[in-house]
């Protein structure tokens, strides 16, 4: 795969990208790609092109398997992200973490802001930085606006779960990953975490890894 300081054409690298088969790979912590502001998109890639890369980020986001994906993590810095989530929990950690289905989306130079001040924290994890997790305080509620992949504007409200997807999502379009907003003391392996954390809070790992929630 190019480097992030790349000069070549972003559609030469998405082409390049697309000319693998199976899912993209996805870049990990540590890649330049990650921590640079994606270049807002404004036509870089033709419609073809912007809907093979858009399916091809929507089969790699499946074959992770995960609920979203940004283009930074498979080393295109544009601002575009896709967004799905089935929510396959029970019903209790359902109406906890208002998990809901989230259909499938797709974001272009996406922006959010909060909806008042309630705030949720719950354990995150992240596809660039796999077998981990920890706990994230976010607003509950958010507004975003964005575009479509057809250029179509998008104005709203996301609660509970898609709003944490959206916010973790357009975070990955600014540079940040969501360890830069986690509570540290509460990092935990996916091993730790079927072991212990797996409830529907995270109020019994604040007790046992000493943090407030």
């Amino acid at each position: 795969m190019a480097s992030s300081n790349d000069l070549t054409p972003l559609s030469d690298r998405v082409e390049e990208l697309l000319s693998r088969t199976g899912p993209l790979p996805i870049v990990a912590a540590g890649d330049p790609v990650l921590r640079g502001a994606a270049e807002p998109f404004d036509g870089q890639l033709d419609p073809s092109l912007l809907a093979r890369f858009v399916a091809a980020l929507r089969d790699t986001m499946h074959a992770a398997p995960g609920v979203g994906l940004a283009a930074p993590q498979v080393g295109i810095p544009l601002r575009i992200a896709v967004i799905e989530d089935p929510a396959p929990v029970p019903d209790e950690i359902r109406e906890v973490r208002g998990r809901v289905p989230l259909p499938f989306r797709v974001l272009v130079n996406p922006v959010y802001e909060p909806v008042g001040s309630a705030r949720a924290a719950f354990f995150e994890g992240c596809l660039s930085v796999p077998g981990w997790q920890a706990v994230v305080a976010r607003p509950a509620e958010v507004r975003l606006l964005a575009r479509d992949e057809h250029g179509n504007p998008v104005d709203e409200v996301f609660t509970g779960w898609p709003a944490r997807i959206v916010q973790h999502e357009t975070d990955h379009l600014d540079g940040t990953l969501y360890l830069d907003r986690a509570e540290l003391r509460s990092l935990s392996s996916n091993e730790a975490m079927g072991r212990w954390w797996a409830q529907p809070t995270p109020a019994e790992a604040a007790k046992g890894l000493g943090f407030e929630l």
